[in-house]
């Protein structure tokens, strides 16, 4: 189970960390240098994100890169065989993200015991509200995966107790409004709406949508489980290349000497 795999791993760390890659982009051996860079340098869990054509949730890097992996002639079934793979060689929860009509393509009941049957421990579908997500929901749950839900600052206090009520996993707090890659202003707001987002489920909190950086991570310790960071490491990547990513993630979990 995907959420005792985090509290175990809380035993020993205070923020746990999330990243991202889009499979595909710039290569698939890009894409396991880079997952084997992040495992290397303690990250907790990773989205493979399965390219999409119109990624809405996704700014202006993810986008990019998302066109770039389809140019390329990235497939799901590639994805799949990468996944599977990347599942198999590395000891940390892998999650696909992706948009909804890929599963809708592949059948909801097909895509959730293709996961399972890869290796990997759920998904993130941003663009399947629980009210159109039933089907999914059910699928995922029949082969023990995570179908992870969203909470954001918009969301009521009575939705969040919905969303809760079917969570498994953790909850993605979306950090504000928009795309990915953004700055986020992290404030007494985001303080405020992340001990609503406490407040409402009893599963861990997972905060992304423009964490950059250690001082980002360093101010969601204490309010959430999990940081997610995807935008910057791409950034990190196409400006000083593939073992720079190694690097970044190390220098995330550094402590100040002060």
């Amino acid at each position: 189970m995907l959420e005792s795999y985090i509290r175990e791993k809380q035993k020993k760390k205070d923020l746990l960390l999330m990243t991202h890659i889009v499979m595909g982009y710039p290569s698939f051996d890009d894409c396991h240098a880079m997952v084997r860079h992040m495992v290397g340098a303690g990250v907790d869990l990773m989205e493979l994100q399965i390219p999409f054509s119109e990624p809405m949730a996704d700014g202006p890097v993810i986008l990019k890169a998302n066109q770039k992996a389809l140019e390329q002639g990235t497939t799901v079934a590639k994805c799949m065989a990468f996944a599977k793979e990347m599942a198999a060689r590395y000891p940390i929860p892998f999650l696909f993200m992706t948009y909804a009509n890929i599963p809708y393509r592949f059948g909801m009941a097909a895509f959730a015991k293709t996961t399972a049957n890869i290796g990997l421990t759920g998904a993130i579908v941003p663009d399947l509200p629980m009210e159109e997500g039933a089907e999914y929901i059910q699928a995922m749950q029949k082969n023990h995966l995570s179908p992870i839900q969203m909470f954001s600052p918009g969301t009521s206090d009575a939705r969040m107790a919905q969303i809760a009520s079917i969570a498994s996993g953790f909850i993605y707090c979306l950090a504000r409004k928009g795309v990915t890659g953004a700055d986020t202003d992290l404030s007494d707001d985001l303080t405020r709406y992340l001990a609503r987002c406490r407040e409402a489920t009893s599963v861990p909190l997972a905060v992304g949508f423009g964490i950059q950086d250690k001082a980002d991570m360093d101010f969601l310790r204490g309010k959430a489980d999990i940081a997610v960071i995807g935008s910057q490491t791409l950034r990190v990547m196409e400006e000083h290349g593939v073992n720079a990513v190694r690097q970044f993630i190390q220098d995330l979990f550094s402590r100040s000497s002060a």
